[in-house]
This record gives structure tokens, sequence and C-alpha cells, in this order.
């Protein structure tokens, strides 16, 4: 039959045909009779060509290895070193290899020791870095210029000193920073950073874990360069005016504020932020009020006038207003400026021709007077009530102990020629001195009262008329300086950077004008400033979450 005619039988299902179609055998059927010697012959060459096939894989892995071994002669003997490390023995086989490679690798971590592989590596294999070059004028020490630049100027000590190396200048830095922070702070001192043991370690552990709470929460100090507020309703929006805001005031214990002026009333305000609500208006007939303020425990609302001897006393709890005629003892013919001492005591009454007046403030009786060589322009008490500072019209500063009513100290204000304000701070570490040229002395309050020739801490020279007006925050971060002869004379001094908030005020909005009047509220969280058109602006402090 020729081939083409020829018909493919395909295998059944049951039975499958051998890869040697030759043999002629089925799997699984009955055996075939043995081939012929020439089959025989012709089956064998499979096996010669297999063993062929070894000798040129064996052949290959030899030559494999050779040029393997070449490359590795050819390497570095750091890297072959360091592969050594981490690999083992690099004339194992590659089977090894690959076993050590396959070990968990926790197993790894504990028989490894990381440390002495590293530093082995990094002693002895590592190449050390060196400068590419080195410059002469490096080592050479130079000279920094003082005089021309007027930052570094203010930290010259004397006049020969107008050089500096730059490592004296970085003391110089330091010994500012540390005068300016009243020492090295916590962070900055050196024994303070100490490595936990690792039982106190895991004690901080397992308290962090019982504990929840906002951990993501802002400094409690506050922060210099921007003070973040909010410019609320004026205070007194629900009764405008006209007439010149003399005097605003917080109220110590409620959530009030008082504002008094020449129209001749005192209003008293719920402080929302928002509207700001009127609670009560007393109106005091022909007496344009020249100073109000409540008394310590809030109670009362005392008023003076410009051109009266008369002294208002106004009784919230019992809504009586009680006029003061005439204080025994008191030869006064107008009765203007005065201070309520902080613990409720005292009350201070600036006189003509130099005296000072105390007063019982319970009684309204006079109680001693003290006199200055000079005009009085400005007094306060101390935080503890215990001493009176008292700013003359010459420039000096004068300090009376309240008990004996002695003289405790007389220093000169430094650069001062007319003394306009004065202010104590709440916790009594600074007194503030302000001058008709505008400059603000702040000094420490114990060198003003061991001193007599005390140096101030810092010159404020933000200001270029006089400072009128001078009140610190309860919490003695914030000094507020302004001035009433120049319109947007005020300024925010932050404490104990004394660097000046740059935002405030904002100058192209020109709604301040002149301020003649200024408060913070008990916890610092509302300012008011009262100026001669007859508003009283507040703004809401949010670094301060209470009122």
């Amino acid at each position: 039959m020729p081939p083409e005619r020829r018909r493919r039988v395909r295998p059944d299902r049951k039975t499958q045909v051998r890869p040697d179609r030759r043999a002629g055998a089925r799997w699984g059927g009955p055996p075939r009779k043995a081939a012929p010697s020439c089959q025989r012959k012709s089956l064998a060459w499979p096996r010669a060509a297999a063993a062929a096939v070894s000798v040129a894989a064996a052949e290959e892995e030899r030559l494999r290895l050779r040029n393997r071994l070449t490359l590795e002669a050819d390497k570095p003997a750091v890297e072959r070193r360091l592969e050594e490390l981490v690999f083992g023995d690099l004339e194992d086989d590659e089977d090894a290899l690959l076993r050590r490679l396959r070990v968990p690798r926790v197993q790894v971590q504990e028989d490894s020791d990381d440390s002495e592989v590293e530093k082995e590596a990094k002693d002895n294999f590592l190449p050390q870095k060196k400068p590419v070059w080195l410059d002469e004028e490096d080592e050479d020490e130079e000279m920094v210029d003082m005089m021309n630049n007027r930052f570094r100027k203010d930290m010259m000590k004397n006049a020969s000193e107008n050089q500096l190396s730059k490592d004296e200048l970085q003391k110089r830095l330091k010994e500012e920073f540390q005068h300016a922070m009243g020492g090295v702070p916590a962070w900055a001192e050196a024994n303070k950073w100490k490595t936990p043991s690792d039982d106190e370690s895991e004690e901080d552990e397992d308290d962090l874990l019982q504990r929840t709470g906002n951990f993501i929460s802002t400094s409690t100090s506050l922060p210099k360069g921007i003070l973040k507020m909010k410019n609320c309703q004026h205070a007194n929006a629900e009764r405008p005016t006209t007439a010149r805001i003399s005097s605003v005031q917080f109220h110590p214990g409620a959530q009030v504020v008082m504002v008094a002026g020449l129209d001749n009333a005192v209003s008293l305000f719920q402080v929302d932020g928002k509207t700001n609500p009127k609670i009560q208006s007393i109106y005091l007939e022909k007496f344009p009020i020249f100073k109000a303020c409540f008394s310590a425990n809030g109670e009362e609302v005392l008023a003076t006038s410009t051109h009266s001897k008369i002294l208002y006393v106004y009784d919230m709890l019992a809504g009586k207003l009680i006029p003061v005629h005439q204080v025994r003892g008191l030869k006064e013919k107008i009765v203007r400026s005065f201070e309520v001492a902080p613990d409720g005591s005292f009350l201070l009454i600036n006189g003509v021709a130099g005296y000072l007046h105390l007063l019982s403030m319970k009684t309204k009786e006079l109680i001693g007077s003290m006199k200055i060589n000079g005009r009085i322009a400005a007094s306060t008490f101390s935080s503890d009530s215990k001493k009176v500072y008292a700013s003359s019209g010459d420039g000096d500063v004068y300090v009376w102990d309240v008990n004996s009513r002695k003289c405790l100290n007389r220093f000169v204000d430094e650069g001062s020629l007319y003394g306009l304000s004065i202010a104590t701070s709440r916790n009594g570490q600074y007194v503030a001195c302000g001058s008709n040229c505008g400059v603000v002395n702040i000094y420490n309050q114990d060198s003003c009262l061991q001193e007599t020739n005390p140096k101030p801490i810092k010159a404020v020279m933000n200001l270029v008329t006089g400072v009128t007006s001078l009140t610190f925050n309860p919490t003695t971060e914030i000094l507020a300086i302004a001035s009433a002869n120049m319109k947007e004379a005020v300024r925010l001094v932050h404490l104990p950077s004394f660097t000046v908030f740059s935002n405030f005020p904002v100058v192209k909005k020109k709604n301040i004008s002149l301020i003649h009047t200024m408060d913070f509220s008990p916890r610092s969280g509302y300012f008011a400033l009262g100026n001669e058109k007859g508003k009283a602006l507040m703004y809401r402090l949010h670094h301060y979450p209470d009122f």
C-alpha cells in the first residue's frame, strides 16, 4: 500500500503507545520478541550521548568555577572580606550558601552580633575620609566688626570692643541669651539629659500606655514673633459715644468690662466677644471722668473727675452711689490720679507738690502721706502691696515702704528726663518706666530695691513720643506700651525675650488712633484699648483659653 494511502490509527484511550514506536510494544500488553542485533546497536547511541553530555557539563562547571575564582581574585580585599562576613566562606559550594540563606531570620539575629560586625567593618575595612583640600585662612582668627552693626553694638561693654573674635562674639551672645532668660534654661543644661535605664523606660512606657489624652498640644509658654489674636466687637458697641475713653478695665471676678469717659458715664458690659451686651450705666452729672477703677474684690467702682475733689464710690451689690466730698486731713483741691492696692487694703492718691496720700480702702480715711522732690508723674503698688513706686517729673524713681512710709531707695531712670508712667508685673519680677522720649526701661525689681544706679534689663525704643500707658498682663508674658500723643502708637512686648510682636497693630487699617487707657482680662484672654474717639477696642488672644 502506498504511503499516501496509509490510514493513521489513533491509539485507544485505554491503551497508550510507547514513545519508541519501533519497539511496537504497548503498556500493559504481552511481551514482544527481542529486536534483532542491528536494532540493538541502534538503541545504544542514547547512552553514549548521555555520557558525552555529562562530560560536557562537568567541563562547563570546571570552566565556570575557574572564572569565578578569577573574578574573586580580582575583587578588592575589602569587598571579599565583607562578603565573607555576610555570606561565609565563598569557597563552599552553592548549595551550602543557599542553605545558609534559607535559615530563619530570627535564628540569624540570635546567633550573630551586629555591633561586632559593624565595628570590625568600620575599624578595619572602611576607608577613612579626609578633607580634599585645606584652607589656611580658615585657621586664622577672623575679627567681627561691632560698631557698624546696630544689633552687635548693643552688646559692647566698652568703647574698646569695636572688634571681637568669632569665639568671643559667640560667648557674648550666650551671655545675652542667659541674661534675657534669667539663667540657663532647663533644655540647655547638659546634666538634664540623662539616659534612662531599662527599668525606667519600661515604667514610662507602661504609664504612657495607661493614659489617654491629647498628647499633641501647644506649648504653655507664649511664643514670640506673632501673637495670635482676633479683633472683636467694641466693648461699648451697645452704648456708642464720641467722647474720649479715659478708663477701660476688666472685672477681677466676673466676665465684665467697665468703660468710662469724658461723657460723665460709667458703663458695664458683659464680655462675649460678639455683641457685648450692656449691663448698666451710671451717669454722674457734670463729672467728666478722669479715671475709674474696680476695687480689688470687684464690689465697688471708684471714679474721679478732671476738675473736682469729690471721689465717687459706687457700691455694686447695693446699687448705691456714695460721694466722698472731703477726706479729713487731705488738703487737695483736685483729686485725679489714684491707685488701688492689689490686696484691697489701701488707696493711693497722687497729690500736688510731690505728695502721695495713703488712704484706707475700707473707711476712705487718711493714713499718712509721703513726699518726693518735684512733681509726681505716676505711681503704682508692688504685687504684694507692701511697696509703692513713684516716678517724678525729674526722671527719678522713688521706692516707699507702705507700713512705715519710709523711702527705701531712690534711683535715676536711665536716659529719662521726664517720667510719665510706671508699672510693676504681677509676679514681682519687673518694673517698667516710661519717659517723655518714648523709651521704656524694664528693670529687675530686686535691683530697684538694692542698687542706687540699677541698669535696665532692656530699653524698648519702639515708640517715638511720650509713653503715657504701661500695663503688664497677669501672666507677665506681655507688656503693653502706648502713647496718647501719636496715632497707632501702641506695642505689645513679649517677655522674657523683650521683642515686640510684629503683627500688632495693623498699621494699614488705622483703627486704633490715640490710646489713653488699656487693660488685660484676669486670665489674659482679652485685651482692651480706649481711644479718643469714644471706642473701647477689644481683642481676643487665642493663646489663653480662659477669660
